[in-house]
């Protein structure tokens, strides 16, 4: 008899539980909602945690990991995903890792997510961010080859963003891989391309008249030549 009550008591107990997480569940799911309609991104991020631990998916994990990421919280959004390199990530994933590992300045992991989103969608922002990647981590060859792809496909319509000065200004991307190139081919051999890469240079800014920061690295260069001039005198 006392065994009988025991496991009537075990189901009642299993019952209740389930009833509760299920109640629970729903629950967040209105606060998550709600929070979305309110723009409370603290109030979004538990709601997707507390969702996540009452039924784990990996699509709310990917999510969760976006959200992370928008607001800056890089670490954060790879403490959820992680750094593998997996076969199975998702789109969302891939650009979390790609995006939040290169904000923390960790570029040859990032170049890993950045090549699996080339590889999955070819695009010009997606090949910049590569040939950025690579000129600062001196893989010249490697640049250059997206650099490439980026002049062939650029059209005029589409723009890159760059924030050195006060005010944010835009240039083509076009312009914006000649720059790139100009960097590229400077590293390659600082004394002999100096000149080259300055002609390259002029060919971004006869594009972009208003990009600065393709001035200043002309100005940098033709600096450095006059002082290695100098010194040769």
């Amino acid at each position: 008899m006392k065994r009988v009550i025991l496991i009537c008591l075990c189901v009642l107990g299993v019952n209740s539980f389930a009833q509760t997480n299920q109640d629970l569940i729903k629950h967040y799911e209105a606060y998550y909602k709600q929070m979305k309609k309110q723009g409370d991104i603290q109030g979004v991020i538990n709601g997707l945690t507390h969702l996540n631990l009452l039924k784990p998916s990996q699509a709310r994990e990917d999510t969760l990991s976006l959200v992370y990421m928008s607001e800056g919280k890089y670490r954060q959004a790879l403490n959820t995903i992680g750094i593998k390199n997996n076969a199975t990530d998702s789109d969302i994933a891939i650009e979390v890792k790609a995006i939040s590992l290169k904000a923390l300045n960790e570029l040859e992991r990032a170049s890993i997510f950045f090549e699996k989103m080339f590889n999955r969608k070819p695009d010009v922002s997606i090949a910049y961010e590569l040939a950025e990647s690579y000129l600062q981590t001196n893989q010249l060859e490697k640049a250059k080859t997206y650099t490439s792809y980026g002049v062939e496909n650029s059209t005029n319509e589409m723009k890159k963003t760059f924030y050195e000065t006060q005010q944010p200004y835009q240039v083509s991307f076009k312009a914006a891989f000649l720059h790139l190139d100009a960097l590229i081919t400077f590293n390659k051999n600082k004394k002999a391309n100096a000149d080259s890469a300055v002609d390259i240079l002029d060919e971004a800014l006869k594009l972009a008249p208003n990009f600065n920061l393709a001035q200043l690295t002309k100005n940098a260069l033709l600096q450095q030549k006059q002082q290695i001039n100098n010194q040769q005198d």
